[in-house]
């Protein structure tokens, strides 16, 4: 089973003991960045193993592989060989292992550590890309058979990430460690065991003063939240996809949903920039299910094998099942919002309602989709005044542009304003899309947004004294649906009930 490494890049000792105490339950050993150490700190890694009582990975990473190690090679190894010294017979008071870069050769240093037992991970950082023929590259690397190879590269795109798995299976049954660093992947780190490695890093990274590496996970969150210890090649692996996907709080929903109902499955992220390549990775990894969030949910329509009647009137997919046949298309935010929007108004319809929808992408096409099969009127506007009349032409609803003109008829329209852009969202444009519209305070208000809890829109609206609401209980109730057809089962209320009320599973952690 792959193991989770907790990274310590604290400057001192001391400091890297107590995070090392604190997180101890996450992780099944740590590394030692000793090249993060303050320099007379540096002198005293020798007991850093007794000390820590979990097996230790001895590391001095150089500058041009991402470290802080600027000196010479000779003052390194003269500083590794310091970690390794006056061996004790005892096992655990010695480094369980050492990094040594592939092209560092000392003989000496290498026989010193097999001597006592630490086994060597030989390594290759490739901070630009990555790189041609890894399995060749592990063969090559590995020049005894008690050797790890480590090979960390830079990961720019889903094909990225897809070439770096299929090399994992090409050097199956090899003790390897492959790490994919950047934002692309972050699914590498999650599903370590499927692409055969050793083990994971992760850093204490609520620490303020601990720095992660590009792409490196929390190590609680990797242990608690997605259950790392429990994922096997067994274990059903659904998740999202989108870009850049810093705001969804799906993979917190679903985990703990799994969590409490203690099933073998975990909801993964897989940032993506090209939806063929994307599917061609989660198709490798044996992914049953995946939710689509922006800016995909049109442009995964294509791309499915067959969609439901829901998919094919308005024009979006956020919601993607496996099938022997491909890849079959839902869409739960239309229900999802309309139930969330009537539940706010308290209503069962919208008749007699005139509503702004602003937006013109995959959530809009969904709310504007419900607005007419629930009797209500409507105007959509958009920067791209096209893509606004294209949405509304559907249901023969007015369109326009968020220019003084657009604002003008959306004062005729206002009973219900639903900001459906990704406008103000975590990671995306934090612009107030509707600047020019003066609120009255009589407006129903509402952001499809949920990250973060008020958009600088939905602040505005408020400050009018609107009614307002952002889009979490949306996402939940759209949530719920996804996890009906993933799993073919509702949601166990008793566990929604726990999860809407509060509880998660860092609740469970702090009180063990």
């Amino acid at each position: 089973m792959a193991k989770i490494c907790l990274c310590l890049t604290a400057k001192t000792i001391g400091r890297n003991l107590e995070i090392l105490s604190k997180y101890r339950q996450s992780a099944d050993l740590a590394e030692l960045r000793v090249d993060c150490l303050d320099s007379d700190e540096r002198l005293l890694i020798r007991r850093f193993p007794e000390l820590a009582g979990l097996p230790v990975i001895l590391t001095i990473r150089r500058d041009i592989d991402g470290g802080h190690f600027s000196g010479g090679e000779g003052a390194r190894v003269k500083l590794m060989a310091r970690g390794l010294a006056f061996a004790n017979e005892d096992s655990r008071h010695n480094f369980a292992y050492v990094d040594i870069e592939d092209d560092l050769v000392v003989p000496s240093l290498e026989e010193a550590a097999r001597t006592f037992g630490t086994r060597i991970i030989r390594s290759c950082h490739n901070l630009n890309g990555i790189i041609d023929d890894i399995p060749a590259k592990i063969k090559f690397m590995q020049r005894s058979v008690d050797e790890i190879a480590k090979v960390a590269v830079s990961v720019k795109s889903s094909g990225d990430v897809l070439r770096v798995f299929r090399a994992s299976k090409a050097c199956a049954g090899q003790d390897k460690i492959l790490i994919c660093m950047g934002h692309f992947g972050v699914c590498s780190r999650i599903l370590a065991e499927r692409f055969g490695s050793f083990l994971t890093y992760a850093s204490a990274l609520y620490e303020n003063e601990i720095p992660g590496a590009s792409g490196q996970m929390d190590v609680q969150e990797l242990a608690y939240l997605y259950r790392f210890r429990r994922i096997t090649k067994k274990t059903k692996v659904y998740g999202i996809t989108g870009f850049p996907l810093n705001a969804s709080i799906s993979p917190w929903f679903f985990n703990n949903i799994f969590c409490l109902e203690n099933s073998d499955m975990v909801y993964v992220p897989f940032p993506a920039d090209s939806v063929p390549e994307l599917l061609e990775l989660v198709e490798e990894l044996n992914v049953q299910g995946l939710s689509v969030t922006v800016p995909y949910k049109e442009a995964i329509l294509p791309f499915l094998s067959k969609s439901s009647q829901m998919v094919q009137s308005v024009g979006a997919c956020n919601t993607l099942i496996h099938t022997d046949e491909g890849w079959y298309g839902e869409n739960t935010d239309c229900t999802g919002f309309s139930d969330s929007l009537l539940n706010f108004l308290g209503e069962k319809n919208l008749k007699n309602y005139k509503i702004t929808i602003i937006g013109s992408g995959g959530v809009a096409r969904a709310a504007a989709a419900e607005i007419f099969r629930l009797k209500g009127k409507a105007l959509i506007l958009n920067r791209s005044v096209h893509k606004a009349r294209n949405v509304a032409s559907q249901y023969k609803f007015r369109w326009g542009g968020l220019d003084s003109a657009g604002m003008e008829v959306m004062s005729k329209y206002s009973d219900v304003i639903i900001q459906a852009s990704s406008a103000g969202m975590e990671g995306h444009d934090k612009s107030d899309p509707a600047e020019l519209f003066k609120f009255t305070g009589k407006e129903a208000v509402m952001d499809l947004i949920y990250t973060p809890a008020v958009t600088p829109f939905l602040a505005r609206a408020a400050a009018a004294g609107c009614r307002t609401i952002n889009g979490y209980d949306m996402v939940i109730r759209q949530a719920c649906l996804q996890f009906s057809h993933y799993i073919g089962r509702e949601i166990p209320q008793q566990f929604l009930s726990r999860i809407m009320a509060g509880e998660n599973i860092w609740n469970r952690i702090q009180t063990g």
